[in-house]
């Protein structure tokens, strides 16, 4: 029988039901209602194709009333019959079953287990302890699946492998997986992992909603109306079927730890990919949850914690801590929005898995029971199990991976090498320097023997001016507004003309009488360096119009008309 979409929603004095069925007659369809009860039935119709909507309004018993839980479509499904004679198990005691299925006892639940789950069942040809699945209820599954078994889970021959041994061997392929340079890699450049970290998802807008405004006084209940699901979603819970699961107190908290552990490595996943799945999203869910690809099984929710950041540390293409803290965080957010939120991510993976061959089988494992049973869960042990998980802590000691340790010696090494590459730029920068002052030096020489040359440019005309001012004071009126020529040789000095008195001008000046310290031995140096003729014209109208040169016969300058 074909079960035809629907949707149901309510005000306080009505619920309504809307039927999509485009193949059916519109003169042809039968309702039935009494109490919880609800049956519509509308024999299909395929020659032609009747679009419609059957929208049915039924007036509540009890005015007011809110129904819990009217987004679980499966739940809400008729359970299907046995085809069998002969039920295989039967529920005894129990006259109905309530919207929240078996688990309907308000007594305060202990997240903590006895610590011996691996001694009460002796070992046999298929031993108890090495059954898997959804509360540990199946077996023998993968003796007929060798071919896919490598390719989907860690563990070889889980039917023949006990729970101690597998958490054993999965402990020891963790380190040996485990690199610390991928690790130290992410570690320092952290570019990729902060633009992972910024992502938000569905979930984290939902809860920065709800909870300010809630002040987290409202009950966890009330959160479930608020998680909308796609018509796509709405169909995938239409084609699971609807059935009630018998577990014992130990199964119960194995099937509540595992969930967390599913969470954990689907919230990872959804932040590196920022909503976006690809080729990979199968591989990341089912490599970070033990529970997927080694069957774990859990006794608190600390050893699930350092089982997740073990893996994320050491399978993945991003290994960085701060992911580990985020998908924990995340997993909190949805378990405190109720089971709506932890369906909708269920769903998600079983989409992922469904899509992805041979993950599949881990959907008929694990994922479709846990999409028809979170239906039934009660939202205050969701809650619960969300304070649980917020109380736990996590660093990285914990891990034992010596996270912190590596850390320290990479910092140590870095910093050597940042006093190292700081030393050779100071001998660089030295011998920079050094190579620099040899050319400054030598800069500097010519700048010097430039200077030099200026300088005795310069005083050239500063003895001349020096001399001109201690010759002028001995010679007075004789060289005063008049341009004569000039005998330089050892401080001797002459005119052209001879003044009245010739003994001044034959004469030699005394050196005392000279600029002191330094004009005689330049005049004697310009003197020796100078062999040109210099030509000095008195102005118009002077009485001294001849040219003069001086000339140099056998090392004696001479002054001739």
């Amino acid at each position: 029988m074909l079960t035809p979409a629907f949707d149901l929603s309510q005000d306080p004095d009505f619920l309504t039901i809307a039927i999509r069925v485009p193949y059916a007659r519109v003169s042809e369809f039968d309702v039935y209602f009494e109490g919880l009860d609800f049956k519509f039935y509308a024999k299909p119709y395929f020659l032609r194709r009747v679009p419609g909507i059957f929208t049915i309004r039924l007036p509540k018993e009890t005015p007011g009333q809110h129904f819990e839980g009217l987004n679980m479509l499966t739940a809400l499904l008729a359970p299907r019959k046995s085809r069998t004679a002969k039920l295989l198990v039967e529920e005894i005691g129990v006259s109905e079953v309530s919207e929240e299925g078996v688990e309907d006892d308000d007594e305060e639940f202990d997240w903590e287990i006895e610590q011996s789950p691996y001694e009460e069942v002796p070992e046999s040809a298929l031993n108890p302890e090495c059954r898997y699945g959804f509360g540990n209820l199946r077996s023998g599954v993968f003796q007929r699946l060798q071919d896919e078994l490598s390719e989907v889970i860690d563990i070889k021959d889980p039917d023949f492998t006990p729970a101690a041994e597998r958490r054993q061997k999965r402990l020891a392929a963790e380190l040996a997986k485990f690199d610390p340079d991928h690790y130290l890699a992410d570690f320092f450049e952290d570019e990729a992992v902060k633009q992972v970290l910024e992502y938000i998802p569905w979930w984290t807008d939902l809860y920065s909603k709800i909870m300010p405004s809630s002040k987290r006084n409202q009950e966890p209940e009330d959160f479930t109306a608020l998680v909308s699901f796609s018509e796509e979603e709405k169909y995938q819970l239409r084609n699971f079927v609807n059935k009630s699961y018998l577990l014992d107190k130990r199964a119960h908290h194995q099937v509540y730890y595992s969930l967390i552990d599913i969470l954990l490595a689907y919230c990872y996943e959804t932040r590196v990919t920022e909503g976006e799945k690809n080729v990979e999203s199968a591989w990341n869910i089912r490599k970070l949850s033990p529970t997927l690809c080694w069957f774990e099984t859990w006794s608190n929710v600390h050893e699930i914690l350092v089982s997740f950041g073990r893996r994320v540390l050491c399978y993945p293409l991003h290994r960085h801590f701060k992911l580990v803290m985020e998908a924990y965080r995340d997993t909190i957010k949805i378990l405190q929005l109720g089971k709506s939120a932890v369906l909708k991510c269920l769903l998600d993976i079983h989409k992922i898995f469904q899509e992805n061959d041979p993950a599949y089988i881990l959907n008929d494992l694990y994922i479709s029971d846990y999409c028809v049973w979170i239906q039934k869960a009660k939202s205050k042990k969701l809650s619960a199990l969300a304070d649980a998980l917020r109380e736990a802590s996590l660093t990285k000691a914990q891990l034992g991976l010596e996270l912190e340790e590596l850390e320290a010696a990479a910092l140590l090494v870095q910093e050597e090498e940042t006093a190292s590459t700081a030393g050779a730029q100071s001998v660089s920068g030295q011998q920079e320097a050094a190579s620099s002052s040899d050319t400054s030096d030598s800069e500097e020489s010519d700048s010097t023997f430039s200077s030099e040359t200026d300088d005795s440019d310069s005083e050239e005309e500063e003895p001349r001016d020096s001399e001109s001012g201690a010759v002028n004071s001995l010679l007075g009126p004789f060289v005063e507004n008049s341009h004569a020529a000039l005998l330089l040789d050892n401080g001797l000095i002459c005119r052209d003309k001879a003044p009245p008195k010739s003994d001044v001008c034959q004469g030699q000046l005394p050196a005392p009488s000279l600029a002191p310290g330094a004009s005689g031995p330049l005049i004697q140096e310009l003197g020796e360096q100078l062999e040109t003729t210099v030509y000095i014209s008195e102005p118009e109208g002077s009485t001294a119009g001849k040219q003069g040169s001086i000339q140099e016969k056998d090392g004696q300058q001479t002054l001739e008309d």
